[in-house]
Protein backbone atom coordinates (compact mmCIF):
# COMPACT_ATOMS: atom_id res chain seq x y z
CA UNK A 1 0.00 0.00 0.00
CA UNK A 2 1.63 3.05 -0.76
CA UNK A 3 1.48 6.41 1.70
CA UNK A 4 -1.10 8.39 0.32
CA UNK A 5 -3.40 5.31 0.69
CA UNK A 6 -2.09 4.44 4.12
CA UNK A 7 -2.87 8.38 5.09
CA UNK A 8 -6.43 8.19 4.27
CA UNK A 9 -7.26 5.16 5.85
CA UNK A 10 -5.43 6.95 8.78
CA UNK A 11 -7.10 10.33 8.92
CA UNK A 12 -10.21 9.22 10.08
CA UNK A 13 -9.16 7.14 12.65
CA UNK A 14 -6.91 10.33 13.80
CA UNK A 15 -9.89 12.08 13.72
CA UNK A 16 -11.15 10.33 16.40
CA UNK A 17 -7.97 9.96 18.18
CA UNK A 18 -7.64 13.88 18.24
CA UNK A 19 -10.63 14.01 20.57
CA UNK A 20 -7.93 12.77 23.01
CA UNK A 21 -5.46 15.63 22.58
CA UNK A 22 -8.26 17.83 24.05
CA UNK A 23 -7.55 21.67 24.18
CA UNK A 24 -5.26 22.74 27.04
CA UNK A 25 -7.79 22.42 30.16
CA UNK A 26 -6.48 23.77 33.63
CA UNK A 27 -9.59 22.18 35.55
CA UNK A 28 -6.27 19.84 37.03
CA UNK A 29 -6.35 22.78 39.36
CA UNK A 30 -10.05 22.35 40.56
CA UNK A 31 -9.56 19.09 40.75
CA UNK A 32 -6.23 19.65 43.31
CA UNK A 33 -8.65 21.88 45.53
CA UNK A 34 -10.88 18.30 46.15
CA UNK A 35 -7.82 16.78 47.67
CA UNK A 36 -8.16 17.96 50.65
CA UNK A 37 -11.51 16.94 51.55
CA UNK A 38 -11.15 13.80 50.31
CA UNK A 39 -7.54 13.81 52.71
CA UNK A 40 -9.67 14.94 55.43
CA UNK A 41 -12.57 12.59 55.27
CA UNK A 42 -9.63 9.87 55.00
CA UNK A 43 -6.92 10.23 57.78
CA UNK A 44 -8.14 9.82 61.33
CA UNK A 45 -7.76 11.82 64.12
CA UNK A 46 -4.30 11.55 64.96
CA UNK A 47 -2.54 11.88 61.41
CA UNK A 48 -2.66 8.03 60.89
CA UNK A 49 -3.67 7.47 56.89
CA UNK A 50 -4.62 3.99 55.88
CA UNK A 51 -5.22 3.32 52.31
CA UNK A 52 -4.29 1.46 49.23
CA UNK A 53 -0.81 1.67 47.91
CA UNK A 54 -0.15 0.14 44.12
CA UNK A 55 3.09 1.97 43.87
CA UNK A 56 6.48 3.70 45.09
CA UNK A 57 8.54 6.60 44.10
CA UNK A 58 12.52 7.53 44.26
CA UNK A 59 13.34 10.92 43.55
CA UNK A 60 16.92 12.18 42.36
CA UNK A 61 17.32 15.41 44.26
CA UNK A 62 20.57 15.69 46.26
CA UNK A 63 21.42 11.92 45.32
CA UNK A 64 22.28 9.70 47.39
CA UNK A 65 20.45 11.40 49.94
CA UNK A 66 16.95 11.19 48.54
CA UNK A 67 12.82 11.47 48.75
CA UNK A 68 11.66 8.07 48.99
CA UNK A 69 7.68 7.74 49.13
CA UNK A 70 5.05 5.37 49.05
CA UNK A 71 2.29 6.74 46.89
CA UNK A 72 -1.40 6.31 47.31
CA UNK A 73 -4.34 7.14 45.82
CA UNK A 74 -6.93 8.96 48.78
CA UNK A 75 -9.92 8.20 48.20
CA UNK A 76 -10.16 5.52 45.56
CA UNK A 77 -9.11 2.04 47.24
CA UNK A 78 -10.86 0.21 45.19
CA UNK A 79 -9.43 1.02 42.14
CA UNK A 80 -6.10 1.69 42.98
CA UNK A 81 -4.30 -0.18 40.71
CA UNK A 82 -5.62 2.20 37.89
CA UNK A 83 -3.68 5.31 39.38
CA UNK A 84 -0.59 3.30 38.57
CA UNK A 85 1.41 3.71 35.51
CA UNK A 86 0.65 0.88 32.98
CA UNK A 87 0.23 -0.16 29.72
CA UNK A 88 -3.23 -0.34 30.02
CA UNK A 89 -3.12 3.67 30.32
CA UNK A 90 -3.16 3.51 26.77
CA UNK A 91 -5.90 1.09 25.81
CA UNK A 92 -7.73 3.06 27.87
CA UNK A 93 -7.32 6.47 25.79
CA UNK A 94 -5.99 8.11 28.50
CA UNK A 95 -5.97 12.44 27.80
CA UNK A 96 -3.30 14.80 29.38
CA UNK A 97 -6.16 15.76 32.11
CA UNK A 98 -6.87 11.64 32.78
CA UNK A 99 -3.44 11.63 33.59
CA UNK A 100 -2.59 14.36 35.99
CA UNK A 101 -5.94 13.84 38.06
CA UNK A 102 -4.32 10.55 38.73
CA UNK A 103 -1.14 12.01 39.92
CA UNK A 104 -2.99 14.79 41.58
CA UNK A 105 -4.78 11.73 43.69
CA UNK A 106 -1.48 10.14 44.31
CA UNK A 107 -0.27 10.95 48.22
CA UNK A 108 3.43 10.31 48.05
CA UNK A 109 4.01 10.00 51.86
CA UNK A 110 7.94 10.26 51.75
CA UNK A 111 10.81 11.10 54.08
CA UNK A 112 14.65 11.10 53.42
CA UNK A 113 16.87 7.83 53.20
CA UNK A 114 20.26 7.13 51.61
CA UNK A 115 20.07 4.68 48.91
CA UNK A 116 23.15 3.00 49.73
CA UNK A 117 23.21 -1.18 50.58
CA UNK A 118 19.19 -1.68 51.32
CA UNK A 119 19.45 -5.52 50.72
CA UNK A 120 18.72 -6.60 53.83
CA UNK A 121 16.19 -3.42 54.69
CA UNK A 122 12.40 -5.17 54.87
CA UNK A 123 11.86 -3.23 58.47
CA UNK A 124 10.42 0.38 59.22
CA UNK A 125 9.31 2.47 56.65
CA UNK A 126 11.74 1.59 53.93
CA UNK A 127 10.77 -2.17 54.57
CA UNK A 128 7.43 -1.56 53.54
CA UNK A 129 8.33 0.60 50.96
CA UNK A 130 9.67 -2.22 49.34
CA UNK A 131 7.14 -4.90 49.99
CA UNK A 132 4.83 -2.47 48.28
CA UNK A 133 7.32 -2.25 45.28
CA UNK A 134 7.65 -6.11 44.74
CA UNK A 135 4.09 -7.05 45.39
CA UNK A 136 1.83 -7.90 42.22
CA UNK A 137 -1.03 -5.87 43.35
CA UNK A 138 -2.06 -3.05 45.39
CA UNK A 139 -1.09 -2.86 49.37
CA UNK A 140 -3.09 -2.35 52.49
CA UNK A 141 -0.57 0.13 54.51
CA UNK A 142 -1.09 2.45 57.66
CA UNK A 143 0.87 5.55 57.48
CA UNK A 144 1.67 7.77 60.23
CA UNK A 145 2.24 11.39 58.91
CA UNK A 146 3.54 14.76 60.46
CA UNK A 147 0.97 17.74 59.46
CA UNK A 148 -0.90 17.70 56.11
CA UNK A 149 0.47 17.51 52.47
CA UNK A 150 1.63 19.91 50.36
CA UNK A 151 -0.89 20.68 47.55
CA UNK A 152 1.96 22.09 45.02
CA UNK A 153 1.48 20.19 41.77
CA UNK A 154 5.26 19.48 40.31
CA UNK A 155 4.68 18.58 36.87
CA UNK A 156 8.22 19.70 35.97
CA UNK A 157 10.39 19.05 33.28
CA UNK A 158 12.37 17.49 36.26
CA UNK A 159 9.62 15.21 36.89
CA UNK A 160 8.51 14.30 33.43
CA UNK A 161 9.09 10.27 33.82
CA UNK A 162 6.84 10.31 37.13
CA UNK A 163 4.92 13.50 37.76
CA UNK A 164 3.87 13.21 40.85
CA UNK A 165 1.17 14.98 43.42
CA UNK A 166 0.71 16.32 47.04
CA UNK A 167 3.41 15.15 49.24
CA UNK A 168 3.48 14.67 52.92
CA UNK A 169 6.50 13.61 55.28
CA UNK A 170 5.82 9.94 56.46
CA UNK A 171 6.96 9.69 60.37
CA UNK A 172 6.43 5.59 60.11
CA UNK A 173 4.83 2.92 57.68
CA UNK A 174 3.52 -0.40 58.53
CA UNK A 175 1.72 -3.46 56.17
CA UNK A 176 -2.07 -3.96 56.94
CA UNK A 177 -1.95 -7.41 55.11
CA UNK A 178 1.01 -9.53 53.53
CA UNK A 179 1.62 -8.57 50.28
CA UNK A 180 1.78 -11.36 47.63
CA UNK A 181 5.23 -11.46 45.88
CA UNK A 182 5.46 -13.30 42.70
CA UNK A 183 7.61 -16.44 43.00
CA UNK A 184 9.93 -15.46 39.88
CA UNK A 185 10.56 -12.08 42.02
CA UNK A 186 11.30 -14.33 45.19
CA UNK A 187 13.78 -16.50 43.25
CA UNK A 188 15.61 -12.85 41.54
CA UNK A 189 15.42 -11.62 45.66
CA UNK A 190 17.10 -15.01 46.78
CA UNK A 191 19.69 -15.02 44.50
CA UNK A 192 22.64 -12.80 45.95
CA UNK A 193 25.11 -13.42 42.52
CA UNK A 194 22.76 -12.37 39.95
CA UNK A 195 23.48 -8.62 38.53
CA UNK A 196 20.75 -6.61 37.90
CA UNK A 197 20.83 -6.24 34.02
CA UNK A 198 20.41 -10.08 33.95
CA UNK A 199 17.34 -10.22 36.63
CA UNK A 200 15.46 -7.68 34.55
CA UNK A 201 15.82 -9.92 31.16
CA UNK A 202 14.97 -13.04 33.52
CA UNK A 203 11.53 -11.32 34.40
CA UNK A 204 11.25 -9.41 30.69
CA UNK A 205 11.41 -12.86 29.35
CA UNK A 206 8.96 -14.30 31.68
CA UNK A 207 6.12 -12.09 30.98
CA UNK A 208 7.00 -9.02 33.58
CA UNK A 209 6.31 -5.90 31.47
CA UNK A 210 8.96 -2.90 31.78
CA UNK A 211 6.81 -1.13 34.56
CA UNK A 212 7.04 -4.30 36.76
CA UNK A 213 10.29 -4.22 36.73
CA UNK A 214 11.40 -0.93 36.59
CA UNK A 215 9.65 -0.29 40.10
CA UNK A 216 11.41 -3.53 41.58
CA UNK A 217 14.77 -2.28 40.31
CA UNK A 218 13.66 1.39 41.92
CA UNK A 219 12.96 -0.22 45.41
CA UNK A 220 17.15 -1.97 45.30
CA UNK A 221 15.26 -5.40 44.96
CA UNK A 222 17.13 -6.27 41.80
CA UNK A 223 20.72 -7.11 41.97
CA UNK A 224 24.35 -8.56 43.78
CA UNK A 225 23.91 -7.89 47.36
CA UNK A 226 26.59 -5.75 47.88
CA UNK A 227 25.14 -3.84 44.94
CA UNK A 228 21.28 -2.88 46.01
CA UNK A 229 20.45 -0.30 46.01
CA UNK A 230 17.40 2.17 45.82
CA UNK A 231 17.32 3.35 42.38
CA UNK A 232 15.64 7.54 41.29
CA UNK A 233 12.21 6.58 39.96
CA UNK A 234 13.54 8.67 36.63
CA UNK A 235 16.44 6.42 36.13
CA UNK A 236 15.12 3.08 36.85
CA UNK A 237 12.61 3.88 34.06
CA UNK A 238 15.23 4.43 31.46
CA UNK A 239 18.06 1.11 32.76
CA UNK A 240 14.88 -1.29 32.38
CA UNK A 241 13.99 0.30 28.71
CA UNK A 242 18.05 0.03 27.88
CA UNK A 243 19.23 -2.89 29.22
CA UNK A 244 15.87 -4.46 27.97
CA UNK A 245 16.64 -2.80 24.38
CA UNK A 246 20.03 -4.25 24.53
CA UNK A 247 19.09 -7.50 24.89
CA UNK A 248 16.43 -7.51 22.20
CA UNK A 249 19.60 -6.23 19.84
CA UNK A 250 21.22 -9.32 20.45
CA UNK A 251 18.32 -11.27 19.58
CA UNK A 252 17.73 -9.38 16.43
CA UNK A 253 21.24 -8.56 14.94
CA UNK A 254 21.39 -11.89 13.90
CA UNK A 255 18.21 -12.21 11.74
CA UNK A 256 17.32 -11.67 8.63
CA UNK A 257 16.93 -8.56 7.07
CA UNK A 258 13.09 -7.18 6.46
CA UNK A 259 12.13 -7.60 2.94
CA UNK A 260 11.24 -4.28 1.84
CA UNK A 261 10.25 -0.95 3.13
CA UNK A 262 7.53 -0.60 5.84
CA UNK A 263 6.37 2.87 6.85
CA UNK A 264 4.12 2.81 10.35
CA UNK A 265 2.19 5.89 12.09
CA UNK A 266 0.19 6.41 15.26
CA UNK A 267 -1.10 9.63 17.03
CA UNK A 268 -1.60 9.93 20.56
CA UNK A 269 -2.35 12.40 23.30
CA UNK A 270 -0.90 15.28 20.93
CA UNK A 271 2.34 12.98 19.90
CA UNK A 272 2.41 11.67 16.33
CA UNK A 273 4.95 8.66 15.40
CA UNK A 274 6.11 7.71 12.39
CA UNK A 275 8.23 4.21 12.28
CA UNK A 276 10.35 3.37 8.92
CA UNK A 277 12.02 0.53 8.73
CA UNK A 278 14.20 -0.66 5.59
CA UNK A 279 16.50 -3.60 4.07
CA UNK A 280 19.52 -3.75 6.49
CA UNK A 281 22.03 -4.33 9.42
CA UNK A 282 20.39 -3.01 12.90
CA UNK A 283 20.37 0.82 12.82
CA UNK A 284 18.11 3.18 14.86
CA UNK A 285 17.58 6.85 14.76
CA UNK A 286 15.16 9.08 17.05
CA UNK A 287 14.25 12.33 15.77
CA UNK A 288 12.22 14.54 17.68
CA UNK A 289 10.34 18.03 16.37
CA UNK A 290 9.08 19.71 19.43
CA UNK A 291 6.46 22.56 17.83
CA UNK A 292 6.61 26.19 19.33
CA UNK A 293 3.76 26.21 22.08
CA UNK A 294 4.36 22.53 23.01
CA UNK A 295 5.57 21.52 26.74
CA UNK A 296 9.34 21.19 25.72
CA UNK A 297 9.38 24.30 23.43
CA UNK A 298 6.82 26.84 24.99
CA UNK A 299 8.12 29.88 23.53
CA UNK A 300 4.95 30.30 20.71
CA UNK A 301 7.69 32.13 18.59
CA UNK A 302 10.61 29.69 19.06
CA UNK A 303 10.11 27.82 15.89
CA UNK A 304 10.23 24.13 15.62
CA UNK A 305 12.78 22.40 17.56
CA UNK A 306 15.00 19.56 16.41
CA UNK A 307 16.83 17.04 18.46
CA UNK A 308 17.82 13.30 17.21
CA UNK A 309 20.20 10.35 18.80
CA UNK A 310 20.79 7.20 16.82
CA UNK A 311 23.16 4.38 17.25
CA UNK A 312 24.87 1.53 14.57
CA UNK A 313 24.89 -2.57 14.56
CA UNK A 314 27.08 -2.26 17.83
CA UNK A 315 24.83 0.22 19.60
CA UNK A 316 25.93 2.92 21.52
CA UNK A 317 28.82 3.29 23.92
CA UNK A 318 28.22 7.19 25.24
CA UNK A 319 24.55 9.07 26.92
CA UNK A 320 21.78 9.90 24.62
CA UNK A 321 22.11 13.60 24.73
CA UNK A 322 19.41 14.89 23.20
CA UNK A 323 16.34 12.72 23.45
CA UNK A 324 17.00 11.32 26.22
CA UNK A 325 14.18 8.31 27.78
CA UNK A 326 11.90 8.76 24.41
CA UNK A 327 15.15 7.30 22.62
CA UNK A 328 15.56 4.17 25.19
CA UNK A 329 11.31 3.78 25.02
CA UNK A 330 10.94 3.98 21.46
CA UNK A 331 13.78 1.42 20.90
CA UNK A 332 12.16 -1.08 22.90
CA UNK A 333 9.35 -0.65 21.04
CA UNK A 334 10.68 -1.39 18.07
CA UNK A 335 13.04 -3.78 18.80
CA UNK A 336 10.17 -6.18 20.40
CA UNK A 337 8.27 -5.42 17.16
CA UNK A 338 11.45 -7.04 15.65
CA UNK A 339 12.44 -10.05 17.74
CA UNK A 340 8.36 -11.20 17.60
CA UNK A 341 8.60 -11.10 13.62
CA UNK A 342 12.46 -12.88 13.87
CA UNK A 343 13.66 -9.61 11.59
CA UNK A 344 16.19 -7.17 11.74
CA UNK A 345 15.93 -3.48 10.25
CA UNK A 346 17.27 -0.02 9.83
CA UNK A 347 14.72 1.79 11.71
CA UNK A 348 14.25 5.49 11.78
CA UNK A 349 11.11 7.13 14.16
CA UNK A 350 10.14 10.62 14.04
CA UNK A 351 8.13 11.84 16.74
CA UNK A 352 6.28 15.18 16.31
CA UNK A 353 5.26 16.36 19.43
CA UNK A 354 2.34 19.30 18.34
CA UNK A 355 1.14 22.28 20.71
CA UNK A 356 -1.82 19.85 21.44
CA UNK A 357 0.76 18.11 24.40
CA UNK A 358 0.81 20.69 27.17
CA UNK A 359 1.57 18.62 29.60
CA UNK A 360 4.22 15.66 30.73
CA UNK A 361 3.21 12.59 31.13
CA UNK A 362 5.62 10.44 30.80
CA UNK A 363 7.51 8.42 28.57
CA UNK A 364 5.03 5.75 29.11
CA UNK A 365 3.05 7.36 26.27
CA UNK A 366 5.80 7.23 23.69
CA UNK A 367 6.94 3.43 24.51
CA UNK A 368 3.16 2.53 23.76
CA UNK A 369 2.62 4.45 20.61
CA UNK A 370 5.71 2.48 19.15
CA UNK A 371 3.96 -0.54 20.42
CA UNK A 372 0.77 -0.10 18.61
CA UNK A 373 2.22 1.44 15.89
CA UNK A 374 2.76 -1.72 14.70
CA UNK A 375 -0.58 -2.88 14.64
CA UNK A 376 -3.29 -2.32 11.51
CA UNK A 377 -2.35 -1.07 8.14
CA UNK A 378 1.60 -0.70 6.77
CA UNK A 379 2.53 1.44 3.99
CA UNK A 380 5.04 0.88 1.90
CA UNK A 381 8.02 2.95 -0.15
CA UNK A 382 10.27 1.27 -3.31
CA UNK A 383 13.31 2.83 -1.25
CA UNK A 384 14.29 4.25 2.52
CA UNK A 385 14.76 7.67 0.38
CA UNK A 386 11.18 7.43 -0.69
CA UNK A 387 9.86 6.66 2.34
CA UNK A 388 11.90 9.50 3.84
CA UNK A 389 10.37 11.69 1.37
CA UNK A 390 7.08 10.69 1.56
CA UNK A 391 6.64 10.87 5.60
CA UNK A 392 8.64 14.56 5.30
CA UNK A 393 5.22 15.59 2.87
CA UNK A 394 3.14 14.79 6.33
CA UNK A 395 5.57 16.80 8.47
CA UNK A 396 6.06 20.55 9.54
CA UNK A 397 9.89 20.48 8.18
CA UNK A 398 11.76 20.45 5.27
CA UNK A 399 13.28 17.30 3.91
CA UNK A 400 16.55 19.59 3.70
CA UNK A 401 15.78 20.49 7.80
CA UNK A 402 15.59 17.01 8.11
CA UNK A 403 18.77 16.31 6.66
CA UNK A 404 20.88 18.53 8.56
CA UNK A 405 19.83 16.99 11.87
CA UNK A 406 19.33 13.28 10.94
CA UNK A 407 22.54 11.23 10.24
CA UNK A 408 20.11 8.51 8.34
CA UNK A 409 18.20 10.81 6.59
CA UNK A 410 21.96 13.09 5.39
CA UNK A 411 22.88 9.56 3.62
CA UNK A 412 20.28 10.95 1.07
CA UNK A 413 21.20 11.55 -2.63
CA UNK A 414 19.66 15.24 -2.34
CA UNK A 415 17.62 16.36 -5.25
CA UNK A 416 16.64 20.29 -5.70
CA UNK A 417 13.05 20.21 -4.54
CA UNK A 418 13.92 19.00 -1.32
CA UNK A 419 15.03 22.50 -0.23
CA UNK A 420 11.38 24.04 -1.68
Amino acid sequence: MRLDEYMDIERDERAERRRLAEEKSYGILDHLETFQDRFEETVQGDSLYGGVSPSIFVGRSNYPNVSTGILSPVGHDEDAASFETSAAWYDEGVSIDDVFQRRTSLLNSNRGTKVTNVADSWDGFLGTQREVAIADRPVTVEIGLDGKPSLDLDASADDVATPVGPRARARSADLAENPHVPKLVKKTLEDDDWNAEGAMTYLYRRGFDVYDINTILSAGALGQTEQRRLVPTRWSITAVDDTLGQYLRGQVKHADSVDGVEIYRNEFIGNAFWVILAPGRWEFELIELKAPGSVWNPDPEAGMYLAADREGYEGRTGYVNETAGAYHASRLGVLEHLQERGRQAKALVIRHVSDDYWGPVGVWQIRESIRHAFEGETADAETFGDAVRDVTEYLPVSLADLRRKSTMAAGLQTDIFDFT
